[in-house]
């Protein structure tokens, strides 16, 4: 029995790397008014051009049915599943993949799945499922899959900067007083996603000054807590990205990616965001 692996969108793993693991996804939605579609149906520029005339859209969880979908063809198989979703603070993408597991159980109760919230997205959740997914290439049991994507949740962090607060503010990720202030005195902030929710890490004055004092934080958990693999990710700033990935580069003495940020959680951040997702040899918290 094989242990495969199932995530959503929103981990932002490209094709190669899928196809590579044999990963699974289900699709977060998107809507304009009336409009809708799915988040895997549609690219980057063609979303934020979309959301430059059409204004900011609104985002909803994966159908039950699409997650049950997913899961029975695992089980029909004989191969068990390690589920692995965005933070349960920010979607009901877990939940219902929890009520999918549910009907999957009611017609094979032997069926072995399991359910990991990786209290966060993009690249933190992209690590956590491609750990996983490694550890299930290798041949683990599924308990050992899952404890695969629950260590490196502990090992991992996700830093970003917002070009404003206007979309953290309106799509209410963070409090509308903190916004204003922001912006107000033109504080630029460093957001982190912890313990599932989004919170500000610090502020600093100027976007450069953001940018050094993320890349400090991310020498200083690696000085303390070793090396593991870094990415930098952005929406509509690749000069930006750039720049950054020669720093790291430079600073690590290592290779690494640049990677977009896809329409759900772009839609929450804005163009111009900017962001570093890693994680260390040893558990961070």
């Amino acid at each position: 029995m094989a242990v495969q692996i199932l995530t959503d969108s929103t981990s932002y793993l490209g094709a190669p790397l899928r196809e590579e693991y044999k990963i699974r996804m289900v699709s977060l939605n998107l809507s304009f008014g009336k409009e809708s579609m799915r988040e895997t149906d549609i690219d980057n520029e063609t979303f934020y051009k979309m959301m430059a005339e059409k204004g900011i859209p609104t985002s909803s969880q994966p159908s039950v049915g699409e997650m049950y979908d997913e899961m029975i063809r695992v089980i029909e198989k004989g191969d068990s599943l390690c589920c692995i979703f965005l933070s349960s603070e920010m979607s009901g993408t877990l939940s219902a993949g929890q009520l999918a597991k549910e009907m999957v159980s009611e017609k094979y109760e032997n069926a072995q799945i399991e359910i990991v919230d990786s209290r966060s997205n993009c690249m933190q959740l992209g690590f956590a499922v491609i750990q996983a997914a490694r550890a299930a290439k290798a041949g683990l049991t599924l308990e050992q899959v899952k404890e695969a994507a629950l260590a490196n949740i502990k090992r991992s962090r996700f830093l970003f900067i917002p070009e404003n607060l206007e979309y953290l503010k309106k799509g209410g990720r963070i409090g509308g007083a903190s916004a204003l202030i922001g912006n107000l005195f033109k504080i630029i902030p460093i957001l982190t996603v912890d313990n599932g929710k989004t919170n500000i890490l610090t502020k600093v004055r100027t976007k450069k000054n953001a940018v050094t004092a993320m890349v400090e934080r991310m020498l200083q958990d690696i000085h303390t807590f070793g090396l593991g693999e870094v990415v930098v990710l952005h929406i509509h700033c690749l000069n930006e990205a750039t720049e950054l990935k020669n720093e790291i580069q430079d600073k690590l003495k290592i290779t690494i990616d640049i990677l977009d940020i896809g329409p759900v959680i772009g839609l929450h951040v804005g163009p111009g965001t900017i962001a570093i997702a890693y994680y260390t040899e040893k558990v961070m918290r």
